[in-house]
């Protein structure tokens, strides 16, 4: 009951890497939140790249949500994202990305890319509401259901004018 009436009320969570105890509980999140959820042979592989990186919300030594993204060259690309189906709507997954988003610069790596599918609105809403957009289609992407997934992209704003002549 008290959970219920917390639902909505934004919660304030430390963000922190992923480490391998984490694993139970992102594996409960995760199969909690897809159809087709990752395997921990899916993380652990992910997660063995040397440019893979996931973290962890976590309230109250409660695991809420989690992040897994990759470093490439000049964009980093979301993997993965969830949270867990009693916090949602509370700003985790705002406060995830965003610790994402932090880490873009304009000398290296000034974007953000990540595939949703076509039947998922929800997650469309909630990247574009982040400043996210579609920037192309991929045909029958997801092996499971044939369906199309769009490509989200966030470009980190380029510096003002003003903001370029007091660096220089």
């Amino acid at each position: 009951m008290r959970r219920a009436m917390l639902r909505g009320q934004p919660l304030a969570v430390q963000i922190r890497w992923m480490i391998k105890r984490d694993m139970p509980e992102v594996l409960a999140i995760e199969q909690a939140s897809f159809d087709t959820p990752w395997t921990e042979e899916d993380f652990l592989n992910a997660l063995r790249q040397r440019n893979c990186i996931g973290m962890v919300a976590e309230t109250h030594e409660q695991l809420v949500g989690f992040i897994v993204y990759e470093l490439q060259k000049s964009q980093m690309v979301m993997l993965n994202l969830a949270v867990h189906p009693q916090f949602r709507r509370r700003g985790i997954g705002r406060q995830l990305v965003e610790r994402l988003i932090s880490k873009l610069t304009q000398q290296r790596r000034d974007k953000i890319t990540l595939e949703v599918r076509e039947r998922n609105l929800p997650a469309q809403l909630f990247f574009k509401a982040l400043g996210f957009h579609a920037v192309r289609v991929l045909r029958e992407y997801y092996p499971d259901t044939g369906e199309d997934a769009y490509v989200m992209q966030y470009h980190l704003p380029e510096p003002s004018s003003q903001e370029q002549s007091r660096a220089a």
